[in-house]
């Protein structure tokens, strides 16, 4: 999958393949949030917002006969336009995504390009829909079959859901169909995340006080709008941030396959933190050290590096599924460079065991040690000994074809409509060797001349003495 943008912040045209491991580098403001923002954006949208369109005629025929067949050879047909109409789509809804003047997206684009070999429905579907809660209709596919059968669960004059709303859940259930092995569930990390943490318990009291109010205003008012606007501010993966932090309580009673299958990756992300996190009555969240298992701190006594991981350990434990796409802005935040080791190799066991990782950074620790994890990957029994003499697991080794780095840099571009190359910010992509591992010059650049600057002073020492 391709993602081309035009005109996005400092981004004046660039593209980037969504791989099993996507990473992007580069200097401040150099687009790269504008980037991630923008495709956690329309991943979003695609999965929670944007259906496809089911014909009239189909709607009636279900309840006229009660059961029907979709043929869907004719969307995968459509499939580059409908992609270009949910993108399209998508661009009007920029504003709301990055909290900013509708005046920022005016020349904005956004893309989203796949090839034939990409696009395979899943192979089999079943599922019930309805409203409140009762079913009203089924959707089943069936292994390797290309239509869909509809068929109402209730005696036909007894549905009485309104069309639009029958036409609008089809569509959902043929675009995860269809898509659904394309597109990943995405959840994001933010550079923001450390506030939600700690601020999580004041955001709890200042809505519910809200709705309390709401509750015994006279006026009709629908609290959900009101509620909203509260965190219109802020751009979607920040306020993603926050509605995941003020439901902890509730994520807690449930299990990811992660801490069913591999409770290694459990373990590698505690030694990050250097304990776990526990929520326990009314809500109260609490870190345990390892160090002292008596000792319960707050989030406002616990490190920023315990509060900068809180999203992405609840997650890892409590939400994670096969084939999601974990986005985490700067996973660098507040950690010592040995966690910045270990964050690196814990992102590799993700993609390992099918979780795609998308990061941006400017840690050359997290690079330098994928390095190590890519050299790994080449096995001799030279290696192999290297590996486990280091304290390295097989599950820790990625290969070089599994990851793909950009870097966020002036380039010169020719730009429609100029007679002249001119110099723009753009995303190059990353030399990645399988033997020798990824070549970040944006960080290379600054150590070189670091190294430079101190050869020279030491020199100049020894000169004179």
């Amino acid at each position: 999958m391709k993602i081309e943008i035009e005109n996005l912040g400092v981004l004046k045209k660039a593209e980037f393949d969504l791989g099993e491991f996507t990473i992007l580098c580069g200097g401040n403001n150099t687009g790269k949030t504008y980037a991630t923002y923008a495709l956690f954006g329309f991943l979003s949208f695609w999965r929670e917002a944007f259906a496809l369109n089911v014909p009239r005629k189909i709607i009636n025929e279900l309840l006229t006969e009660g059961s029907i067949k979709v043929n869907i050879q004719t969307y995968l047909k459509e499939a580059p336009d409908i992609l270009r109409k949910s993108c399209h789509e998508f661009i009007t809804r920029l504003p709301m995504i990055f909290a900013a003047s509708e005046t920022n997206f005016k020349e904005t684009s956004f893309f989203v390009t796949i090839d034939d070999t990409e696009l395979q429905p899943i192979p089999s579907f079943e599922r019930e829909m309805g409203a409140a809660k009762t079913p009203l209709f089924s959707i089943l596919k069936e292994k390797d079959q290309l239509y869909v059968t509809i068929s109402l669960l209730k005696e036909k004059n007894q549905t009485k859901i309104p069309i639009q709303i029958i036409q609008k859940t089809i569509g959902f259930a043929l675009k995860d169909i269809i898509f659904g092995q394309l597109f990943p569930n995405p959840f994001i990390a933010s550079a923001e995340r450390t506030g939600a943490a700690i601020f999580r318990n004041e955001l709890n009291f200042a809505r519910n006080r809200l709705v309390e109010q709401l509750g015994n205003s006279t006026k009709d008012i629908n609290p959900f709008d009101l509620i909203n606007r509260v965190y219109s501010d802020y751009p979607l993966p920040v306020k993603k941030n926050v509605d995941f932090t003020r439901q902890l309580e509730g994520l807690t009673k449930k299990n990811s396959f992660i801490q069913e299958e591999h409770p290694q990756v459990l373990a590698a992300f505690a030694d990050i933190i250097g304990g776990s996190y526990k929520v326990i009555k009314d809500d109260n969240l609490y870190f345990i050290p390892d160090a002292d298992k008596r000792v319960k701190l707050t989030m406002d006594e616990s490190s920023s590096g315990v509060r900068s991981m809180l999203d992405i350990g609840f997650y890892l434990r409590h939400v994670a599924q096969k084939g999601d796409l974990l986005m985490v802005d700067e996973p660098e935040l507040n950690l010592h460079p040995e966690n910045q080791r270990r964050i690196a190799r814990l992102f590799a066991q993700l993609v390992n065991i099918g979780i795609k990782v998308f990061i941006t950074t400017h840690s050359d620790y997290i690079i330098k040690e994928l390095n190590t994890l890519i050299m790994l990957s080449n096995e001799t029994p030279s290696t192999r000994q290297i590996g486990e003499d280091e304290g390295y697991t097989p599950e820790e080794v990625i290969s070089a074809n599994k990851i793909k780095v950009y870097i966020a840099e002036k380039k010169l571009m020719q730009i429609a409509g100029k007679a002249r190359r001119t110099r723009h910010y753009t995303l190059t992509p990353g030399d990645i060797d399988s033997e020798l591992g990824i070549e970040a010059r944006s960080f290379d650049t600054t150590i070189d001349e670091m190294n430079r600057i101190q050869e020279a002073l030491y020199f100049a020492q020894e000169a004179d003495e």
